[in-house]
C-alpha cells in the first residue's frame, strides 16, 4: 500500500523559513516525479514543485522560484520542501504527489503552512 506522509507545516511570521518532508513507503519511486502542490481557501489546488526520482531534475512555479528548494533522499525515501522568504500569499495546505506519467498518481493527506504575522 503506497504512503505519502507530510510533516513540518506550521504557523510562521513572514520572511520565515519551513521545510516539508514527504515520507514515502509501499513501493518503488526511482522512476516517479516527486511533487509538492498547495490548495489554499476557495481556491484550485495549484503546483509547486517537483523532481525526478531518479536524476534530480526539478522544476518551480514562478510564484515560487527562488525561494523553494525541492530536494529528496534516497536512503530515507523522503522528499523535502525548504521555503524561504515566506510570504503571506503562501498560505495553503501542501500535499506531496507521486506521479507516474499520469498512470500511477498518489497524494497525501496535506500538511497546513500558515504565513502571518
Amino acid at each position: 500500500q503506497v504512503q505519502l506522509v507530510e510533516s513540518g507545516g506550521g504557523l510562521v511570521q513572514p520572511g520565515g523559513s519551513l521545510r516539508l518532508s514527504c515520507a514515502a513507503s509501499g513501493r518503488t519511486f526511482e522512476s516517479y516525479f516527486m511533487g509538492w502542490f498547495r490548495q489554499a481557501p476557495g481556491k484550485e489546488r495549484e503546483f509547486v514543485a517537483r523532481i525526478r526520482w531518479s536524476g534530480g531534475s526539478t522544476y518551480y512555479a514562478d510564484a515560487v522560484k527562488g525561494r523553494f528548494t525541492i530536494s529528496r533522499d534516497n536512503a530515507k525515501n523522503t522528499v523535502y520542501l525548504q521555503m524561504n522568504s515566506l510570504k503571506p500569499e503562501d498560505t495553503a495546505v501542501y500535499y506531496c504527489n507521486a506521479n507516474y506519467y499520469g498512470s500511477s498518481n498518489y497524494w497525501g493527506q496535506g500538511t497546513q503552512v500558515t504565513v502571518s504575522s
